[in-house]
């Protein structure tokens, strides 16, 4: 229960900001030792786009953890009815090498938003990134509730044996399907996947589809990156097979 008072998510997301602040330089260091990004180019596509949707929480946050009031029926005249928002519980990130700080910490500011304790796994092939995030970040955020691990897919394959309640991913197509089938596998609420290049997919089950922007819901938060739009399938439970159309 410590992540679900508003006090305690607003106090990670501004220590989030604070280190994209105070860390700015190191961010933009390690972006140029593993991409060769310019200057310019690494602060637009990584570090702006995650202030902006730690500054979009911030403001939003009260309006999006308010109970929602709804409709009674006749048997219900005299009951208290709304739906509230709880939080799905732990929630995994996971990074792609060539958007390392966009594709870890968006997702992060929403899960972070939504009450999650949080476990991190950087792109290991941007191995100054992930260093920086491992060593720095628990300086900012709660170490009890946000953890950075750091390994090759070995190690993402057995933080997948883990129980989890959601899954942010970031990458392609048949890495996507492996994590599909270990949410089937263990139970897993619920999953989001950002696709590295746009594609059309199906699933044989019942879905929701929908484009990926820059916020989609108060749990779920997503990037439009300068790969270009992404299109993607958000399930109550990945048992579904996708084949590409």
């Amino acid at each position: 229960g410590k992540t679900r008072p508003m006090e305690y998510r607003k106090e990670q997301l501004e220590a989030l900001g604070r280190f994209l602040e105070e860390r700015k330089e190191d961010i933009l260091k390690a972006l140029h030792e593993d991409l060769c990004k310019p200057p310019f180019e690494a602060e637009i596509s990584e570090i702006a786009l995650t202030k902006n949707e730690i500054n979009n929480a911030l403001n939003n946050l009260q309006h999006w953890m308010k109970d929602e009031s709804v409709s009674k029926n006749l048997a219900t005249q005299f009951d208290s009815a709304f739906i509230r928002k709880d939080p799905y519980g732990v929630v995994l990130i996971i990074g792609v090498y060539n958007l390392p700080i966009n594709t870890i910490l968006v997702p992060l500011v929403g899960a972070i938003a939504a009450g999650n304790c949080v476990i991190i796994k950087p792109a290991e092939s941007s191995s100054s990134t992930e260093r920086l995030l491992a060593e720095a970040l628990s300086c900012y955020l709660d170490p009890d509730t946000i953890a950075v691990v750091t390994g090759d897919h070995e190690m993402t394959s057995k933080l997948l044996e883990n129980r989890l309640d959601y899954i942010f991913f970031t990458g392609d197509f048949p890495f996507k399907l492996i994590i599909a089938y270990n949410t089937t596998s263990h139970s897993i609420t619920c999953s989001t996947y950002k696709i590295k290049r746009p594609e059309r997919y199906i699933s044989t089950k019942p879905c929701k589809v929908m484009q990926f922007s820059y916020c989609t819901d108060w749990r779920v938060i997503c990037s439009r990156s300068s790969s270009g739009i992404q299109a993607g399938l958000a399930t109550e439970s990945w048992s579904s097979k996708v084949a590409f159309l």
